[in-house]
């Protein structure tokens, strides 16, 4: 597949080193030259030192063939612009980074196509809606839901008063549990679990299973004493804090610290009256515990440092704040934050290369997430008639190693998938694997 990324900003390199160990043919282009030479050398792909709005540069860099333009600069017309020039000049698919959210919306969705403008990506609302999705439930790290909420994904670090404790899955599978454990964290290591593994302390553990048996996990996992989320803390009034104060739900009350006077007139133009808008810097732990931090369940650090992201969370648990949220756009310090345990760590270029990963698949994919502290990938395929995945069970299909059948909808029920299911034509199957693993799995579907 010939994938052409236009935009060697975080989320374009980011997004490069990924495919470039698909072994896919990657061509990264930027009018920076400095910004390419790094990518040069390290990464098996080329690099071209061009425009993206020059039909020239384009050409040069073989858009007339390219299966997939991905236009990811920080300039959004810049990248609707190239997408559109793309196209015309012969691209099969094109992807535009946005920041506007008006573009999104369904009715002008069939307008950019036209023009040649095939997907949107607005990687701050994808954060936002995840933010929202992690703090709506103080003891769970992340939650994914699959196939309209039907089945859930959730992920829940493993304290002393957990029963599930060292003991082997293959006999917790003989309780008749209404879950399927699909992966560990452990450290630095991902674990795809067997019969024999067995959950140890401090294990970041994986739950795919239905939103009704949540209260059953909760209480396996000995988090009843977690209170729920009704007062959030948002430090820094970015982009991706609107959204979060947009998106989140209406019994919630939402107070945002921002430093910059300007900048808070402008958030409070914004947001409705259930936002608060306090200008001030949100570093000062006096001024935090004055508004009122010792009585917030959830507190979110959105500035545009991720050194200060993470401090800032770690005072905050000092301070007893169940959850807490950082935004670490620094992928090295991601393995950092999670060792010092500052709880659910947000990264906008992982959650905008999941999103385009999508995309390069051709078996039915509707959703494709990268968890980030995982270092794994979770993916709901649609099976087609006559695929591979219908000709045996779960347990005599062959499934590379890494890789895991969480459960599945058939006819608008959820099931867990155990070793002796059968998939169907037109089941939704939920597949947890190791990263960057999906395409060797999506033969399976198609």
């Amino acid at each position: 597949m010939k994938i052409i990324i236009a935009g060697a900003g975080a989320v374009g390199t980011h997004l490069a080193k990924l495919l470039s160990r698909e072994k896919q043919d990657i061509v990264l282009m930027d009018d920076n030259e400095e910004k390419l030479i790094a990518m040069d050398g390290n990464f098996d792909l080329m690099t071209v030192c061009a425009s993206p709005t020059s039909i020239a540069g384009l050409k040069d860099s073989g858009v007339p063939k390219a299966d997939l333009f991905i236009a990811v600069t920080p300039d959004e017309s810049r990248n609707m612009t190239a997408c559109m020039l793309a196209s015309n000049l012969g691209a099969k698919k094109t992807v535009a980074r946005i920041d506007n959210y008006e573009y999104l919306l369904p009715h002008h969705q069939e307008f950019f196509k036209k023009l040649g403008v095939d997907s949107l990506i607005y990687p701050e609302m994808l954060a936002a809606k995840e933010i929202v999705s992690s703090i709506k439930m103080s003891w769970i790290r992340q939650w994914w839901e699959f196939c309209g909420g039907a089945l859930v994904l959730i992920g829940v670090k493993m304290r002393q008063n957990s029963t599930i404790l060292d003991i082997p899955l293959s006999q917790m599978g003989k309780r008749d549990v209404p879950f399927h454990i699909v992966a560990i964290k452990r450290g630095n290591e991902t674990i795809i679990p067997r019969g024999d593994d067995m959950i140890r302390l401090y294990d970041i553990v994986y739950f795919i299973t239905m939103p009704k048996h949540i209260p059953y996990i909760r209480k396996i996992v000995g988090k009843e004493e977690y209170s729920d989320v009704r007062n959030v803390m948002i430090m820094g009034g970015s982009r991706i804090a609107v959204r979060t104060a947009q998106f989140a739900p209406d019994y919630m009350n939402l107070k945002i610290i921002e430093s910059d006077p300007a900048r808070c007139n402008r958030l409070t133009e914004l947001l409705d009256d259930k936002t608060m808008v306090i200008n001030g810097d949100g570093r000062d732990v006096d001024m935090l515990v004055e508004e009122g931090l010792k009585d917030t369940e959830a507190f979110v650090a959105l500035t545009g440092n991720s050194e200060t992201n993470i401090l800032a969370c770690l005072a905050a648990k000092r301070m007893g704040v169940r959850k807490t949220v950082a935004e670490v756009e620094n992928i090295d310090y991601i393995g950092m934050a999670e060792s010092l345990d500052i709880g659910t760590v947000i990264n906008k270029k992982q959650i905008a290369a999941s999103h385009i990963y999508q995309m390069m698949l051709n078996a039915d994919v509707t959703n494709v997430k990268c968890l980030t502290f995982a270092s794994a990938d979770v993916a709901e395929f649609k099976v087609k008639e006559g695929s591979a995945i219908t000709k045996r069970k779960v347990k005599d299909l062959g499934l590379p190693k890494g890789a895991t059948i969480g459960g599945l909808i058939r006819d608008k029920e959820a099931i867990v998938v155990s070793g002796d299911t059968q998939i169907q034509p037109k089941d939704h199957v939920v597949v947890f694997c190791r990263s960057m693993m999906i395409k060797k799995i999506e033969k399976f579907f198609n």
